[in-house]
């Protein structure tokens, strides 16, 4: 085999299994919990033996850290929307778009993130205080200026952010609680996209977005 061939092969192992070890330990995480968790439950979950952790996630927190990380970058990339729209009503509908079907494929990763700072944030207080307050800044200073041309209500731009992780994230952080009211069963297509109208309606009303 080219040396070439192996070392794609190698790589496109090693992604693979980053990738199966970064969705179980997801699930672990976002059940257990922080201090719950075992590299030893993730591995079994994963169904991979434990020293391949190991190899790829030194300790516990690396791979927790990874995780967080990764639900964070969906969301900042979900938040694009905000820089190339034209206007409030493109920005912000398309961000609670972004941001629902997150929920709806990502529900795990959610409940990590909102666990992890429902505890103080012990592992990324630091990613909290730079990466986030960094991006929050920006965003907010978006909405300012669309407030400053008269395209929405003045209102508190860090709040309406607030606001839209809150209803968004409640989709996957109260997953359960929405499908012990919907009968027991997860929404349906059709239920989902009910839910991101309804709550794009409700929200760019609010702003004076759309009347």
């Amino acid at each position: 085999m080219p040396q070439t061939s192996r070392t794609n092969s190698k790589k496109e192992r090693r992604q693979e299994n980053e990738a199966l070890i970064l969705s179980a330990a997801e699930k672990v995480f976002a059940e257990a919990g922080f201090g719950g968790a075992t590299m030893q439950l993730i591995a079994d979950v994963a169904g991979l033996p434990k020293a391949n952790l190991h190899y790829y996630f030194p300790t516990k927190e690396s791979l927790y850290r990874q995780v967080v990380q990764n639900i964070f970058q969906i969301w900042l990339q979900a938040a694009d929307t905000f820089d190339q729209a034209e206007g409030p009503a493109e920005g912000i509908g398309a961000y609670i778009d972004a941001k629902m079907e997150i929920s709806r494929r990502h529900p795990a990763g959610s409940k990590v993130w909102a666990s992890e700072v429902m505890h103080r944030a012990p592992v990324i207080q630091d990613y909290l205080e730079t990466t986030l307050m960094e991006w929050t800044d920006g965003r907010a200073a978006i909405v300012q200026r669309w407030i400053e041309e008269g395209r929405m209500a003045p209102v508190n731009p860090h709040h309406l952010l607030y606001m839209l992780w809150a209803t968004t994230q409640h989709y996957a952080d109260f997953g359960h609680q929405i499908e012990t009211l919907n009968g027991g069963a997860a929404l349906s297509d059709a239920q989902w996209e009910e839910a991101k109208k309804s709550v794009k309606d409700i929200i760019l009303r609010g702003i004076g977005v759309i009347k």
